[in-house]
């Protein structure tokens, strides 16, 4: 008896070294991933906020070897983000080496009535908040402009002379942020004279081009032209002053305009990205927010960091998806 039971543990053990062995394989087989480089995609033209957003992952996961193979991004523009989201949510939706980075259009662009998205942050997976932003409206150097209300009282004379432009399609985020003061300075904001641009560096070149009178952009990608002596920032849309090169400029509120308006900035992946990938990607964004060459491209672009793990950001994702209905609802631009 003894002998057959021997027999039956010896058999039981080997199985079990075995059943190991292949969990092995299969954990050595999921390991694999990345096994080819990685596209990031700024879905704007160059200079923008997405553009510099996905351009700072790349060069610190390649920078701190945290990413084992090369990072690249591609700017494809069109409609403000809209026209690569609809690809993003089809053609790549199962692609582990195609990444996107998004900010609040994601949600903006999938609500709004006009020229909207058919597609929206649930077509993606979330992987991580990283930054946050705000907005700032901006004249060029030597514009007759000198505050906020000033460009507001001369909409309100006549909307039809003075020109708003932005780096994002009606009614999503440069336009919002452009439009919510007048809103709130009881100009009905249908009537604001809005141009849209692909990103946010093409619309500063329609500002310094005369082909626009005040812009609504980014206040961290406008700074470069700040110091540079291009243009001056009017205000900005943040709960308390920014510091740095924009210290000096009001808020909304210090304008008498009772709004604010934050702009996040994270990374997406496909809808149907693999586990592996998924999990992968969740780790290594965790451990870049820590980098010290992290912390230095946010000191450089004027960003403050807000980091979110994939299933805070998604909740987030959700609440703020409540807040933009409530918003564009609000200014008669929903679905």
């Amino acid at each position: 008896m003894w002998k057959k039971l021997s027999t039956v543990i010896l058999a039981g053990s080997l199985a079990l070294s075995l059943a190991a062995c292949s969990s092995e394989g299969d954990a050595s087989v999921s390991s694999k991933y990345p096994e080819k480089p990685i596209t990031i995609v700024a879905p704007s033209g160059a200079g923008g906020g997405w553009d510099l957003t996905a351009r700072s992952i790349a060069k610190t996961m390649n920078a701190t070897k945290l990413v084992e193979e090369p990072i690249t991004v591609e700017n494809k523009p069109g409609g403000g983000g809209v026209v690569y989201m609809a690809e993003f949510a089809t053609k790549e939706v199962k692609n582990d080496y195609v990444l996107m980075v998004k900010s609040p259009p994601i949600l903006i662009n999938n609500n709004k009535a006009e020229g909207n998205s058919a597609y929206g942050y649930k077509d993606t997976k979330p992987l991580a908040q990283l930054t946050r932003d705000y907005g700032a409206i901006v004249v060029p150097a030597d514009s007759e402009f000198k505050t906020l209300t000033d460009v507001l009282d001369a909409i309100k004379a006549d909307p039809s002379k003075i020109t708003l432009a932005g780096g994002s399609a009606p009614g999503s985020m440069d336009h919002l942020v452009g439009i919510l003061p007048a809103y709130k300075y009881g100009i009905d904001p249908k009537s604001v004279k809005y141009v849209s641009y692909d990103g946010g560096g093409e619309a500063v070149a329609a500002l310094l081009g005369k082909n626009a009178d005040v812009i609504a952009t980014d206040a961290s990608t406008i700074t470069e032209y700040v110091k540079s002596g291009d243009v001056r920032v009017l205000a900005v849309s943040s709960a308390e002053r920014l510091e740095g090169e924009l210290s000096d400029v009001p808020t909304f509120k210090e304008e008498g305009i009772d709004t604010e308006f934050t702009i996040w900035r994270g990374l997406f992946g496909p809808k149907d990205m693999s586990d592996d990938a998924y999990d992968y990607w969740t780790s290594k964004l965790d451990e870049l927010v820590k980098t010290d060459e992290w912390k230095s491209e946010l000191d450089r672009n004027g960003w403050q960091s807000e980091y979110r793990n994939a299933a805070d950001f998604t909740t987030y994702l959700e609440d703020q998806d409540k807040v933009i209905v409530e918003l564009l609802t609000a200014l008669e631009m929903q679905k």
